[in-house]
């Protein structure tokens, strides 16, 4: 029987509904943190922003639990996600603030754009990653122009992104009794103790000026808990090479942001950007395997059953 009620909400609901809302999000939460940067250094932000989140997934999920019924294996899996979070998020800051952020956005694409090649197997979704990265490129004019040292911390920045993915999707996909969010929860928590090196410092003066701290408590809530979280729920539900061309959305709904938040009209290029952008999502189409094949595999997890 399907379920029913409010559980039946995030099943019934379609993938790219959950990726929408982590487009939104992803860009709201570092324009707050740029606002931040008067008045707290970028690494100060970084750790606010996984502290907080990470206070909201333990008061929601219980991540110890969870770290505590895993095998050897998945613990190892959490743990590298977790130090991939705190890496990506230090390199992120620190490249925004020296980098424009368009310019770190497109760098941030480019790993991606391999993990969706991957995927991309037929003519149409070739196609279609043309056309995204095309897009991208139109939106966000890549101008390798700025501070050398950002750059470095760009670049960082985007392959820790596509670690990011991996992980991820490999949390949600294989690992047995843990949900994507719930997974995301315990490598936040993870995150915590790989920031604290390089953030105590930088975070302290937020604890004595309630406006940064409770700014910083946004921003980890919209940049690590709203998105991520919806990130998990596209993630359980469409293959990883799918997700990685969706990226492509991000430009877009950072073009949309500007002009519904900061009335920044876009130019003819970049409205070019961003139909390219739609047209690669119109176009690309999930591989799925064969009829036989799915018997197969049912077959055999039936199988299994019996002989558990």
């Amino acid at each position: 029987m399907p379920p029913t009620g409010p559980r039946a909400v995030p099943s019934a609901a379609p993938p790219w509904t959950y990726f929408i809302g982590s487009a939104v999000f992803h860009y709201l939460g570092p324009a707050f943190a740029v606002l931040l940067f008067a008045r707290l250094a970028p690494l100060g932000v970084a750790a606010l922003r996984i502290w907080s989140a990470a206070l909201v997934f333990a008061l929601w999920r219980r991540p110890w639990r969870t770290l505590a019924r895993l095998d050897v294996e998945g613990r190892r899996t959490i743990i590298a996600w977790g130090a991939v979070l705190a890496a990506m998020n230090i390199c992120f800051y620190l490249a925004i603030a020296r980098v424009p952020l368009g310019t770190v956005a497109a760098i941030e694409f480019l790993p991606v754009i391999v993990l969706a090649a991957l995927g991309a197997r037929t003519v149409r979704n070739l196609v279609a990653l043309v056309a995204a990265v095309g897009g991208v490129y139109v939106l966000t004019g890549i101008r390798l122009a700025g501070e050398p040292l950002g750059l470095v911390f760009a670049f960082a920045n985007a392959v820790l992104f596509a670690a990011y993915i991996v992980l991820a999707h490999r949390t949600a996909r294989r690992l047995r009794g843990v949900s994507g969010i719930e997974g995301l929860a315990a490598a936040m928590l993870i995150a915590c103790v790989f920031v604290a090196p390089v953030g105590v410092w930088q975070a302290a003066p937020a604890v004595i000026d309630p406006v940064t701290l409770a700014a910083g408590i946004g921003v980890g809530i919209c940049s690590s808990v709203i998105p991520y979280v919806c990130d998990q729920l596209a993630m359980a539900r469409m293959a990883r090479s799918t997700y990685a061309l969706l990226v492509a959305l991000l430009p877009a709904a950072a073009t949309v942001i500007g002009i519904v938040v900061l009335w920044q009209l876009p130019s003819l290029a970049e409205l070019a950007g961003v139909g390219l952008v739609v047209l690669s999502v119109a176009l690309h189409r999930e591989l799925r395997p064969p009829l036989a094949a799915v018997k197969t595999t049912l077959s055999q997890e039936d199988k299994t059953k019996c002989d558990t």
